[in-house]
Parts: structure tokens; C-alpha cells; sequence
């Protein structure tokens, strides 16, 4: 009687810690799932706020942008300049700094690299969707917006 009680006993509590074990809620999937669509691609800029950029396709330094998983580094291109800095992202968060650029003489008669540049000081939040992205400011407005022509790496 003393053995089927131990036996039951343990299989009881094995079911209990089973039962206990933790789930990852969905805050923190979401959160994976926006920082692996945003990480480790090249985002090309289609639009700064609502006017749209045209470049073409085989022009040097097109704006664009890259985000490093492991190094959490940003690199890529204002239109005129290579660029890189650092960057801290969250659910929905985006935060740039240290933000740099080589000083080239660029004949840029849309001042495509300084609007470039100042929109990236205003970054807050990002969207992801598919191959779209969306730098928003701290207000939720649309600072610059970049499509993904390849899948990620």
C-alpha cells in the first residue's frame, strides 16, 4: 500500500511541476518576431515623411539602412555619405546614436542626404510588415519609410 501511495505521489507531483512550467507571453514573441523582420536585411528608403525618394537602381550610396543583430551597429547610406551608428530596439522602440558619416562632396540637388539625416535624429518607433518599414517619430508620425527588395540573411 505504501509503494502504489509513493507512486501516485510522484506522479502527481511531476504533473504539477509540468503544469507549472512558464509559456512565453506574447509581449515577448511579438517582440522577437518585429526584431527578427527588422534585423539583418537592407531597408532601402522609398519615402522621407510623405515625399517619396528616386533614386536609380545602380546609383552609389542609395539611402539606405542595415541593423546588426550581433553587434546591435547600424550602416548604410544617406544618398551621398556612408553612415553607421549604434542602435537599442524593442517591441516597437528604435533608438539611433552615435551616429557618423564620412564627409564626401556630393552633387545632391534634392538635399536627399541632409533630409536623410535629420529625419533619423527624429526616430523613436519602427514598424514591420513584411518588407516594409516604417521609422516613426515620438508622436507616431511617419519619419521615413524603406522596403526590403531580398529576403533576410
Amino acid at each position: 500500500m505504501l509503494k502504489k501511495l509513493c507512486a501516485v505521489s510522484l506522479i502527481a507531483a511531476a504533473i504539477a511541476f509540468t503544469g507549472c512550467e512558464t509559456m512565453p507571453n506574447a509581449s515577448s514573441t511579438i517582440e522577437t518576431a518585429n526584431l527578427v523582420q527588422l534585423q539583418n536585411r537592407t531597408w532601402i528608403a522609398t519615402h522621407i515623411g510623405n515625399t517619396e525618394i528616386k533614386t536609380v537602381p545602380t546609383a552609389h550610396n542609395i539611402p539606405s539602412l542595415q541593423f546588426d543583430a550581433s553587434t546591435k551597429r547600424v550602416s548604410g547610406a544617406d544618398g551621398c555619405n556612408r553612415i553607421m551608428g549604434s542602435y537599442e530596439a524593442g517591441r516597437d522602440t528604435l533608438m539611433l546614436s552615435q551616429m557618423a558619416g564620412t564627409k564626401m562632396a556630393c552633387l545632391d540637388s534634392h538635399n536627399v542626404s541632409q533630409q536623410f539625416n535629420e529625419a533619423l535624429t527624429k526616430v523613436a518607433n519602427y514598424q514591420v510588415f513584411g518588407k516594409t518599414l516604417k521609422l516613426l517619430d515620438r508622436h507616431g508620425n511617419l519619419v521615413i519609410q524603406f522596403t526590403s527588395p531580398v529576403q533576410p540573411r
